[in-house]
């Protein structure tokens, strides 16, 4: 069996990170208290709570921590989201808004992974400081999505690209940011500034004060929770505000380890990442073709359709889950294509979720070379990434990971389908849970309704899909192999 000493110090590393999680429940409740409302014992009783237990963890489990390994980190990794998934239950739990623990955790699961589904009606008068808890949740949520992204699952083979490698170098004598610390510092400068940056644009676009700092953590993190049941369509038909948000939740999807590069390094080079030349172009083209469409179907100002249909594929190919209006009532060419952008995703190294632009680059160039080998056997080919190679190992684990996504998608319908639901929801909630995009298909959890009347068993279910897909699944499914639990 596993040496204890890897939980002991995965809980400990959990615990210090739970002591975080409560000092940041107090900001809500400095919300709360400043409009006047009782709400924020909620967030007090749940940040002593949270506090203090983590306190008395990370006292018991203290001691010399082991040297890091791939087990331990899939461990710290497991436990890490986990716990914070329900610790961020506890104030909504807490909040008597008539909600399971299921439904709560949920909400907070939907939260840390940037989803942005939600079980919750009558946004519009919630307390600020639930609706500001949420937010937060997303924005710490895309912090810890973009570090576990760039270092982490790299070094644990998950995450198919390695920022020192395919995102910025193939040169051992040129990788940027040897030291973890100064990575970190300038990641949080840029992650802290474009925040703000959306922010004075949506204060200039409109938004009141609390709404634009609300909806600015929720598009830099691409989470999508909005302070409305009508998400962005609240705002009405507001251009300034729909063209800066698609600016900034695709800024959002962008590589991290790109843009730090770039604005500290000055690499004008790595701009040329052909990921974000693919996102941005896919973006682009199913947000044109169906402006053209409902402009010619629905006689709308172009101007108008154009602005709308890049707002809502913005939103769903970064994953962000915001929506302007319902577009499934745009017609059933859009309805496929937003079901087909569902899946798709934004750029490695970012807060978007989905299968991912690189992803895919690398098995079209798979395909490519096996075609080729075809009809040339004993010709030697190579899988290329723009200027770089891609190894077999590399190669090796986005097949993979493709694999075990549609696997774990078609046993997410049959649960769905299992527990009642119709096929369209099945199918839907289950792909937007894996892709931590937020809205589905339908009338249910389509982009007009949201997920308040689904079941307990649905929520759980649901809960674990968004934690696979923003794990990157096999970071999870790698724990159920014997051979990981044997010394």
């Amino acid at each position: 069996m596993l040496n204890a000493n890897l939980f002991r110090a995965a809980f400990h590393v959990a615990a210090i990170c739970g002591l975080y999680l409560a000092a940041a429940m107090l900001v809500p409740a400095l919300v709360d208290l400043y409009f006047h409302d009782n709400h924020w014992q909620v967030f007090a009783i749940s940040a002593f709570l949270t506090g203090g237990l983590s306190l008395l963890t990370a006292t018991a489990t203290r001691g010399t921590p082991p040297p890091f390994s791939k087990r331990f980190g899939f461990i710290v990794v497991n436990v890490l989201w986990i716990v914070f998934s329900v610790a961020g239950a506890l104030p909504i739990y807490f909040s008597k808004l008539g909600l399971t623990f299921a439904a709560s955790l949920f909400e907070s699961v939907s939260a840390v992974t940037t989803t942005g589904s939600t079980a919750i009606s009558g946004l519009d008068h919630m307390p600020k400081g639930l609706l500001m808890w949420r937010s937060l949740l997303h924005w710490l949520g895309g912090v810890g999505i973009v570090a576990l992204g760039l270092f982490v699952l790299p070094f644990l083979r998950v995450g198919g690209m390695s920022f020192f490698k395919l995102e910025s170098s193939d040169s051992s004598s040129d990788k940027p940011f040897a030291r973890i610390a100064t990575f970190t510092r300038a990641f949080i400068g840029i992650y802290v500034g474009i925040t703000l940056a959306c922010f004075i644009a949506y204060d200039m676009g409109g938004m009141s004060r609390f709404d634009a700092i609300n909806h600015a953590m929720a598009t830099i993190s691409t989470g999508g929770f909005s302070t409305h049941d009508a998400s962005f369509g609240y705002f009405g038909d507001n251009l300034v505000l729909l063209w800066s948000a698609t600016l900034f939740m695709i800024i959002g999807s962008l590589p991290f380890s790109i843009m730090i590069l770039f604005a500290v390094r000055r690499r004008v080079d790595t701009l040329r990442d052909p990921q974000i030349l693919v996102f941005i172009g896919y973006v682009s083209a199913f947000a044109f073709v169906t402006a053209v469409y409902v402009h010619f179907r629905d006689a709308v100002p172009f101007s108008k359709t154009l602005a709308h249909a890049f707002f809502n594929f913005a939103s769903i190919f970064s994953t962000t889950g915001f929506a302007s209006q319902d577009y499934t009532a745009w017609g059933p060419l859009v309805v496929v294509a937003a079901f087909i952008a569902t899946f798709v995703g934004g750029c490695s190294g970012s807060t978007a979720g989905g299968i991912k632009a690189y992803r895919f680059l690398i098995m079209f160039q798979t395909m490519r070379v096996g075609l080729k080998k075809l009809l040339y056997p004993d010709a030697i080919y190579s899988v290329r990434y723009g200027k770089l190679t891609v190894d077999l190992d590399t190669q090796r684990g986005v097949l993979l990971f493709f694999a075990a996504y549609m696997m774990i998608w078609a046993f997410g319908v049959l649960g769905m389908g299992a527990l009642g639901y119709d096929f369209a929801t099945a199918v839907s909630a289950s792909i937007t849970a894996i892709a931590n995009v937020g809205p589905g298909i339908g009338q249910v959890i389509g982009p007009a309704g949201n997920f308040a009347s689904m079941s307990d068993g649905a929520f759980y279910l649901l809960s674990l899909l968004m934690l696979l897909g923003r794990l990157e699944i096999l970071s999870i499914l790698v724990l159920l192999l014997p051979t990981f639990w044997r010394a």
